[in-house]
């Protein structure tokens, strides 16, 4: 009887030493989470994890939690990793904090490890979307669309990391759609023209669409939109956005690209388009650094062909001028340096059929040249119009 007493008693101590034990953790707990500074809170936490780790305290996953979320001096990525998977691993969360602590995780991980990046991310996503639907009250689940946004932009991030261009927009999309910050946009941006240097112009299209919807004055957006569709194969489509683009800002390439399609559309059976086609690439020989000497010449071509009898002007003086070359040559050889009252008879004669044969050919060439620089004067008219519509002296 007496050994069953003593028994009894040496388990009624030691489970009071056991509540004494837990009972000082608690409050070592409560002291760290009651400190005035994170920098405070976080050696506190530190010193609660050195005595009561591992013992089974119900407060060890949120340290743990804790020390990965709050921010403090000489905290390092690889400690914030360590404290935020043992939380993970003890379990116990709740909802909320589950979901900040994944959503550092991805966040730390992005620079060192992408897929484990996108991983956590898209835990953040399945647990918020989770909490949402266990959600009593519409005004608490804001919360969550938010943090289900966090994972999306995350998971963008990853997937920009890896070059999956395609993916990490449609993220980005997702996380802008709940979120709205201006910021996801510029990041969209960024992936589109990324994409569309890879020649991926229907994920570019995508991209650049929603920068656009989502800032209607982003006037590069809409012209990037119209490259694509020009680039996909949808003509009339990018056209009629790139002439709104122009319209809107009155860009040098934009105008080359439009006289370009506006030109090919033309061809022989819509002649109608040379006009339009005309006045883009005068626009875009005054405006387009890149592409001014090309839009220059091709626009004389364009004007200049028009004239039914321009080409048959320029072999016309070609061969005048020709005509007058060697009549000239061959009158120097026989009469140069000579007086034209020693020649004979019949060298007169000559002397005077050459002298006549070049005064009348030079009589056609002016003609010829005059016509030619008349329709040229037109051009250069033109020229002067377009200056005058935008402004150019």
């Amino acid at each position: 009887m007496k050994k069953a007493v003593l028994g009894t008693i040496a388990l009624i101590l030691a489970f009071g030493g056991l509540a004494l034990a837990q009972n000082e953790c608690d409050q070592l707990y409560i002291k760290a989470m009651t400190a005035n500074s994170p920098a405070e809170r976080a050696t506190l936490l530190k010193d609660f994890l050195a005595k009561c780790g591992g013992k089974g305290n119900q407060y060890e996953n949120f340290a743990n939690a804790n020390l990965c979320l709050i921010p403090h001096q000489g905290k390092t990525g690889q400690e914030t990793i360590n404290y935020g998977e043992k939380a993970l691993q003890l379990g116990g969360l709740d909802d909320l904090t589950k979901c900040q602590v994944l959503t550092t995780l991805a966040a730390v991980y992005l620079k060192q490890n992408p897929d484990k990046a996108k991983a956590y991310a898209n835990q953040v996503i399945e647990a918020a979307r989770a909490a949402k639907a266990k959600e009593t009250e519409a005004a608490n689940a804001a919360q969550w669309n938010n943090l289900i946004g966090a994972g999306y932009y995350a998971l963008g991030q990853a997937q920009e990391k890896t070059k999956d261009n395609k993916s990490a927009i449609d993220s980005y999309l997702n996380s802008y759609n709940i979120l709205k910050n201006a910021k996801i946009i510029a990041e969209i941006k960024k992936v589109g023209k990324t994409a569309y240097e890879a020649k991926a112009y229907a994920d570019a299209e995508k991209a650049f669409r929603a920068a656009y919807q989502a800032n209607p004055k982003d006037t590069e957006s809409h012209a990037l939109v119209a490259r694509c569709l020009y680039n996909t194969g949808k003509t009339d489509e990018a056209l009629t956005m790139m002439k709104e683009s122009y319209a809107k800002n009155k860009n040098g390439d934009m105008a080359y690209n439009i006289g370009i399609i506006l030109a090919k559309q033309a061809g022989s059976s819509n002649p109608t388009l040379n006009t339009e086609a005309l006045r883009y690439l005068v626009e875009a020989s005054l405006l387009s650094p890149t592409y001014s000497k090309k839009a220059s010449e091709l626009a004389q071509s364009m004007f200049l062909g028009a004239d039914k009898e321009w080409n048959n002007r320029v072999k016309s003086i070609q061969e005048s001028t020709k005509l007058i070359e060697d009549w000239t040559k061959t009158f120097n050889s026989k009469f140069e340096g000579k007086n034209v009252d020693d020649l004979t008879s019949d060298q007169k004669r000559e002397f005077r059929r050459l002298n006549e044969n070049i005064e009348k050919e030079n009589k056609i060439l002016e003609k010829l040249q005059a016509e030619q620089k008349s329709i040229q004067d037109k051009f250069q008219k033109l020229l002067g119009e377009a200056k005058a519509r935008l402004g150019i002296r």
